[in-house]
């Protein structure tokens, strides 16, 4: 089918501007899934998908119009661009500007390695977490793996091609001692093969696996959180949910011009403490986030968006780079081809600082220490925030004491940034899935161990 697109490519894209417009594209998209569970022991029937289609998008007048299919005849195609231009004609378009290929680097192509040893992975951490702790009730571990083919024509003359290979391994526990119940989790992968789990796969099942299950068996012992304002160390081992929700949001470009962000008309202001330097790239090698090109065929790139406190730079996708006369940042993303590109973060992270994550500890009063973020809210208007906590201890007078259950992160993005008065050395990565507009995308976050001079836990009083 990619042959067929791209033969029939300039008699679409020339139908597509008969009407005139700022770009136009083809997109198409090959994807095949593969999602593997166990569950109560059991290996659940693989889950496997093929997704193919093409999607068709114009902007004229800053507006976009769009279709999709997954019907492959030219005819069809044609129709979908005729309707997008609302005329019969031809438009002009630009030929031979640009031809660019990539791929994942990947050792062990998730096609070639056997479902066998995909399932001695499940197996293996399913054991380890069931002999951790007899209070362990229950026990998922997913593994999931996707190979995605990308397309891109557009009527700037550029063709581009992008391989996309990722892994995501996940295992959640459920601990219960007759009268609590507690939920623990750990998770790895990203742009990556099965190199992921090195020859026998052993040290990468054993940490993910044991951690979830510490997790969950270290709830039962944990007291009530308690409530109030508190310093908070949030630890590289956290990830970085809280930059991505809290912060990197309200940096793409859409919400910005729309007014719908808290750092509208603040480039060029201080907008975090001097210690603070904010970066989206997806040029970051085998992290989840990483891509050769994004889903409009821009080259990923590293974007420095705050830099040592101040705003030097918000993520931008084609149309709304258009829109200020500027380059995409390449950030423009989209779920599959049934969905249009939109400005989306790829790999979000605070910069290293200088400070040991040990100095913060026993510097540290009275305080929490966060190990593992759960899920968050954010209200990219005025930046409020609200993150549940996982994992968490009290500190006091330097030590941590107790672990806490029933904990969640409340503060202000914009706030929480000015208030970090210490940066670790270290640096942290964790992996998921970004929803916006009903569409979800892979990213990375990452942050190095963090100290915030205070923020509001809820907890009980």
């Amino acid at each position: 089918m990619e042959i067929f697109v791209r033969e029939n490519a300039p008699y679409v894209l020339t139908a597509l501007m008969a009407d005139g417009g700022q770009y136009g594209e083809i997109f198409y998209e090959d994807t095949k899934n593969l999602i593997l569970k166990l569950e109560d022991n059991k290996i659940e029937v693989p889950i496997e998908g093929r997704d193919t289609g093409v999607g068709i998008r114009l902007i004229k007048d800053f507006k976009t119009r769009y279709g999709y299919t997954s019907e492959f005849t030219k005819e069809n195609l044609l129709e979908i661009a005729k309707t997008l231009a609302s005329r019969e004609g031809e438009g002009k378009i630009k030929v031979g500007h640009k031809y660019a290929r990539a791929f994942t680097p990947v050792i062990k192509d998730p096609e070639d390695v056997s479902l066998s040893l995909k399932k001695d992975i499940l197996e293996r951490a399913n054991d380890i977490v069931r002999i951790y702790d007899k209070r362990i009730k229950q026990v998922k571990v997913f593994l999931k793996e996707q190979k995605r083919k990308i397309l891109v024509i557009n009527t700037e003359g550029e063709i581009v091609e992008d391989t996309q290979i990722r892994i995501n391994f996940y295992v959640e526990t459920i601990a219960s001692d007759g009268k609590n119940m507690y939920r623990g989790y750990e998770s790895t992968g990203g742009s990556i093969g099965y190199e992921l789990f090195d020859e026998d796969f052993v040290d990468v099942v054993d940490f993910v696996a044991t951690k979830s299950a510490e997790r969950a068996v270290l709830g039962l012992s944990a007291k009530p959180a308690p409530a109030g304002k508190f310093t908070v160390i949030i630890s590289s081992e956290a990830g970085g949910t809280m930059i991505h929700e809290a912060v990197g949001h309200g940096l793409e470009a859409d919400l910005v011009q729309q007014g719908l962000s808290v750092y509208t008309n603040r480039l060029g202001g201080k907008v975090a403490s001097e210690l603070v330097t904010v970066i989206d790239s997806g040029t970051e090698i085998g992290k989840n986030g990483f891509l050769n090109f994004d889903d409009e065929g821009v080259p990923a790139k590293k974007n420095i968006l705050i830099e040592d406190g101040f705003l030097v730079g918000y993520m931008y996708d084609r149309l709304t780079a258009m829109k200020e006369n500027r380059e995409s940042t390449g950030n423009g993303r989209r779920e599959n081809f049934r969905h249009i590109p939109m400005v989306r973060m790829t790999n979000t992270y605070i910069a290293p600082g200088k400070d040991n994550p040990h100095d913060m500890l026993s510097d540290t009063k009275k305080g929490i220490f966060v190990v593992k973020m759960g899920g968050g809210q954010v209200n990219t208007v005025n930046g409020d925030f609200v993150f549940e906590v996982i994992e968490g201890y009290l500190i006091e007078n330097g030590k941590i004491t107790y672990p806490i259950k029933g904990a969640s992160l409340i503060g202000n993005g914009p706030k929480a940034l000015m208030d970090i008065d210490a940066v670790g050395y270290d640096l942290g990565w964790s992996i998921g899935t970004c929803g916006k507009s009903g569409q979800g995308v892979p990213v990375g976050d990452a942050q190095p161990t963090i100290r915030i001079k205070e923020l509001t836990l809820g907890g009980v009083m």
